[in-house]
């Protein structure tokens, strides 16, 4: 995927969160959303692709989000952020599961570096660095902008005036109950 998805999830995910739209934690949960792709580092060092280290490897992986998730709860103590950001996490490589190139995503590593993709992927997979901005990349994008039109709308909807939650802040904290409780 070319990124527009993931980050739509993360907004999306934000105002589920937090019960309105908040940059805050728009950005946070947007940038969690592309976390698993850091693996593409893995080409600079001459990983290859096909390797559990290498792209959609084990970053891509349940483990890894369960990592992350309990990484989050030691620094938010919040068991409601910790399972958006579980979910936020481990929605990047379901998506990834949806496109229609690439070797797949080792979804179930460390157990096996085996990948997998859906039986139906009707998303285009999205060219790797420079690639971007060719025809393919404008295209995938497109693709996505259209196909995740949903979660944006959903992430920058106005809340009505009136139900706005009382004292809702950026990841689980609330104005007058202690940090990160929730």
């Amino acid at each position: 995927m070319a990124s527009l998805g993931h980050i739509a999830v993360g907004v999306a995910a934000a105002r589920a969160h937090e019960g309105r739209f908040n940059w805050k934690a728009a950005v946070a949960f947007s940038t969690f959303s592309m976390f698993p792709d850091l693996d593409v580092i893995a080409f600079r060092f001459g990983i290859p692709y096909s390797s559990q280290w290498g792209h959609r490897g084990f970053t891509h992986s349940i483990a890894f989000a369960l990592m992350v998730g309990a990484a989050g709860l030691l620094v938010t103590r919040s068991r409601k952020s910790t399972l958006t950001l579980f979910i936020v996490v481990l929605t990047h490589p379901l998506l990834d599961m949806l496109t229609d190139g690439g070797l797949g995503v080792a979804l179930f590593w460390p157990l096996t570096n085996e990948r997998y993709f859906f039986p139906w992927t009707p998303l285009p997979v999205a060219p790797i660095g420079k690639g971007m901005a060719s025809a393919r990349g404008l295209y995938v994008l497109a693709v996505e902008a259209a196909a995740f039109l949903p979660l944006w709308i959903y992430g920058f909807m106005r809340t009505p005036r009136g139900a706005e939650p009382a004292g809702a802040t950026a990841l689980g904290t609330e104005k007058g109950r202690g940090e990160g409780q929730s």
